[in-house]
């Protein structure tokens, strides 16, 4: 992308220079965070693991109850397009969905049909850097919350650790859930090597189900088990992804970590290849 050209955005099927777009004043994505969204590494023009990524934007749709405007061949051809005006070598993609405009207050009004709102933009995209993690005071993971498993856009929790772990001098936060149990960073899932063995937060411990995660699961390979705060002395090394990146965690709560090398399994994961049927 020309350094002073104008960016584009794609919007309710349309692509705009960024300063041309509206949103209502009246979107309830902005209002009340009724919403959903993706974010997608792009490689050159393309974007990574695109229809795992629409498909879990259409279940947490679902789940609000949101009737998602375009099909995902629409989508694809939007994102290609875009990608067209927005030239980056790395890139991130980020797909937003809200209910769109309303007309009445309130949180729920069942007679109100609604037009949803969907955006896509593009941004540039830098190497995920080494991590240091100190576990959250100021908040929790809800892991009896239904959010808690999806892509929604309330994201009031992860902004107070990281806010809080920037404060602390770390670069993220280890969010707990309810049950004293470690749960995912602010913004990635975790992955704690103990005893010699990779394991990660089952989904029932507030986890979303990260695309990257599910790969690093089979590639590492990786268990699922609950991660009580009693164990955090015993990881020797520790891993944050997300769809756009895998990093390596230096320091947890203050420790240096034995073990600081990143994986190949992280160099892997964000190979070319679809995943084991996954495309």
């Amino acid at each position: 992308m020309n350094s002073v050209s104008m960016p584009h955005v794609w919007l309710n099927g349309h692509v705009l220079p960024a300063d041309s777009a509206f949103l209502s004043t009246n979107d309830r994505g902005f209002l009340l965070a009724d919403g959903v969204f993706e974010t997608v590494r792009v490689q050159g023009s393309r974007p990574l693991w695109l229809d795992d990524h629409l498909a879990r934007l259409r279940r947490g749709a679902a789940a609000f109850s949101i009737s998602v405007p375009f099909t995902d061949d629409v989508l694809r051809a939007a994102v290609d397009n875009l990608l067209r005006c927005e030239a980056h070598e790395a890139a991130a993609l980020r797909i937003t969905l809200t209910r769109g405009s309303t007309a009445l207050r309130g949180l729920w009004n069942r007679a109100e049909v609604t037009s949803a709102t969907l955006l896509m933009t593009v941004a540039g995209r830098l190497p995920l850097p080494a991590q240091r993690l100190v576990v959250a005071r100021s908040t929790r993971r809800n892991d009896f919350s239904p959010l808690s498993r999806m892509k929604s856009l309330n994201y009031g929790d992860n902004l107070l650790a990281r806010k809080e772990a920037l404060e602390r001098g770390a670069t993220d936060a280890l969010l707990m859930n309810t049950r004293d149990n470690f749960a995912c960073a602010c913004v990635g899932n975790v992955f704690f090597r103990v005893d010699g063995i990779w394991s990660t937060p089952p989904e029932a411990e507030g986890v979303l189900p990260g695309l990257a995660r599910q790969r690093l699961l089979r590639l590492l390979p990786a268990i699922e088990r609950p991660m009580p705060a009693c164990d955090l002395e015993r990881v020797e090394a520790a891993l944050v992804s997300n769809s756009l990146d895998c990093a390596v965690v230096t320091h947890l709560d203050g420790r240096a970590l034995a073990f600081a090398d990143k994986p190949e399994a992280c160099t892997a994961l964000y190979a070319d290849e679809p995943f084991e049927g996954q495309r």
